[in-house]
């Protein structure tokens, strides 16, 4: 008995089917994109068979379009095929402007968050460019007309760009050698402590990735407990290993920072439980640096420059006459500044203000009837020169200090480097050498006395608050000068375990060559407005407004939605 071998069924591809032309004039069919395509009602075949064709044009059109014949018939063929290429252009021109409509409305929300406008921003920038392109472009004001940025058009956008983000973040995340995070918790204007966490990883070809990785909204307590569990979720979400976190720094507040229950605590006792070596704590360093200023208090010349503000713009009236009074005597600035106790720092571009403004200030408080005494008095007024002096450097440091990118060692260079400074100053101050106390150094040149020892005393407190403050920097500093430049470490100086690794790597000419190059190259050189903010489009808003290193895929977004809006047709 025998078994007929079963018949294997043919792959349409395999047969390498054709399209022949004279099925155009015969059928009324074209090839559209690869695909038989009906002139009549483009309706299209799936298989290059003539029998398929044939049977379309039969049973659909031969009734109707069999009358014509020879020229005629190819005149006919001619004339469909124009109306097809005709309706694809214009659908084409439909979608491309469509998808430019799309891509505007993601542009400019990116810019409304990037500029911390609120969502209602939208529709006021499209009533401008609707105004603009009836004046520039009138024939293209339709077009300007389809760009969506209506408030919840822009919400919605700025969390699409804010997902874009977050998961090019994820994915740079599974590359990370290493990474760090910083966290800082602030309350918002609605009471609501808002906890930011970000992440600063490296990957094997030492690119640098800074971002922010989260906000959560603490509605409860704010404690160390809450905040580590917050911490992992947020460390887990992003795919970040346990086994790769080398380092945390903090704003400096007990729940952070407690030796027993602390957030750092905490953090150590994870990383225990996952058998990782403990990761470096540090505590901002620009925070410290502005608690160390805070130390300069010298009440008996802020209280009188804030009285003094205070009573020039406590009423708009007075605020006019004092501006009038500026430019009649043809003062170089025209006005005072507003101090804040917030922001301490800012203090320095007050206090040079109102020492510059000194005379025009006394003048005015003497016409508006509050006398100042200590506008006259030449210790009160060395105070504050060397306050203005003092602030100044500070505010230097601070700017020094700030911005993406920053490598803990060169930020820690900065303050030992004024740390340094204040040692020069103190002996120079002590020799009644003002050279760098430009606002001290006037006073004294029109004849007013100067005496240093009080303002010795002030940089000696300066330098106690940063030696005590960057306590932490310096049980680190070996390490850091290890990161910074290895080849010049003393091996003696390293620990044990990286003497021999270091050997080599000092040893290796190729390496030190590339290392300066690299180091060279990379150089790692919600307002009362908007209260009704959901804490969604927060963390979105400051995502997006943040965001360094990673910009938004506009484009894949643009496309993510198009298929949306298809679908959604279907």
């Amino acid at each position: 008995m025998s078994f007929s071998k079963p018949a294997v069924k043919r792959k349409i591809c395999d047969e390498h089917r054709q399209f022949q032309e004279k099925w155009e004039v015969q059928y009324f069919f074209v090839e559209h994109r690869g695909i038989p395509t009906c002139l009549i009602c483009t309706e299209k075949v799936a298989v290059h068979k003539e029998y398929n064709l044939k049977r379309h044009y039969t049973t659909r059109h031969a009734e109707e379009y069999a009358k014509y014949q020879g020229d005629e018939r190819d005149n006919r063929v001619a004339n469909l095929k124009t109306c097809l290429l005709r309706q694809e252009d214009f659908f084409k021109k439909a979608t491309k402007e469509n998808d430019a409509a799309v891509e505007a409305s993601y542009v400019v929300s990116e810019m409304i968050a990037k500029a911390g406008k609120p969502f209602i921003e939208g529709e006021f920038l499209k009533k401008c460019i609707l105004q603009a392109a009836s004046i520039v472009c009138p024939e293209k004001k339709g077009q300007f007309s389809n760009i969506s940025l209506s408030a919840d058009t822009v919400a919605e956008r700025i969390s699409d760009l804010s997902s874009d983000v977050y998961d090019q973040l994820c994915e740079k995340a599974k590359r990370f050698s290493v990474y760090s995070v910083a966290l800082d918790e602030s309350t918002d204007i609605t009471d609501t402590a808002q906890l930011a966490i970000y992440v600063r990883g490296v990957d094997d070809n030492f690119e640098v990735t800074e971002e922010l990785l989260t906000v959560i909204p603490m509605h409860g307590q704010t404690t160390a407990q809450e905040i580590f569990h917050q911490l992992c979720d947020a460390i887990e979400n992003a795919g970040l290993p346990w086994k790769r976190f080398v380092g945390i720094t903090t704003d400096g507040a007990p729940s952070m920072t407690g030796r027993k229950n602390g957030l750092v605590a905490l953090v150590k006792k994870k990383l225990e439980e996952e058998s990782v070596e403990e990761a470096i704590a540090l505590h901002c360093i620009i925070h410290q640096q502005a608690l160390c200023s805070k130390c300069l208090r010298f009440d008996n010349v802020m209280s009188v420059v804030v009285k003094c503000i205070n009573q020039i713009r406590s009423r708009s009236l007075k605020h006019r006459w004092f501006r009038a009074l500026l430019e009649e005597m043809e003062s170089q600035y025209g006005d005072v500044l507003y101090f804040t106790e917030v922001r301490w720092l800012s203090s320095g571009n007050i206090l040079k203000r109102f020492f510059e403004l000194r005379a025009e200030v006394k003048a005015f408080m003497e016409k508006d009837g509050v006398a100042v005494p200590m506008l006259s008095d030449p210790k009160w007024l060395m105070d504050l020169a060397f306050l203005v002096d003092i602030t100044h450097e500070l505010n230097v440091l601070n700017k020094k200090l700030q911005g993406q990118g920053q490598l803990v060692s060169a930020a820690y260079d900065n303050v030992r480097a004024f740390s340094a400074k204040l040692m020069l100053w103190k002996a120079q101050l002590s020799q009644t050498n003002l050279c760098h106390f430009p606002a001290c150094k006037a006073l004294m040149d029109a004849g007013t006395p100067f005496s240093g020892e009080k303002y010795v005393d002030a940089i000696l407190m300066l330098q106690e608050e940063f030696d005590h403050r960057f306590a932490d920097f310096k049980t680190h500093r070996a390490a850091f000068q290890i990161f910074a430049d290895p080849f010049s470490f003393d091996v003696q100086d390293a620990p044990p375990v990286l003497q021999m690794e270091l050997i080599d790597l000092q040893c290796n000419s190729e390496l030190r060559a590339k290392f300066r190059e690299l180091f060279s190259t990379l150089n790692f050189n919600k307002s009362k407005y908007r209260s009704r903010l959901t804490d969604e489009h927060l963390q979105a808003l400051l995502r997006v407004s943040t965001a360094s290193s990673l910009k938004p895929n506009v484009a894949r977004l643009c496309k993510r939605k198009r298929c949306q809006i298809s679908s959604s047709k279907k």
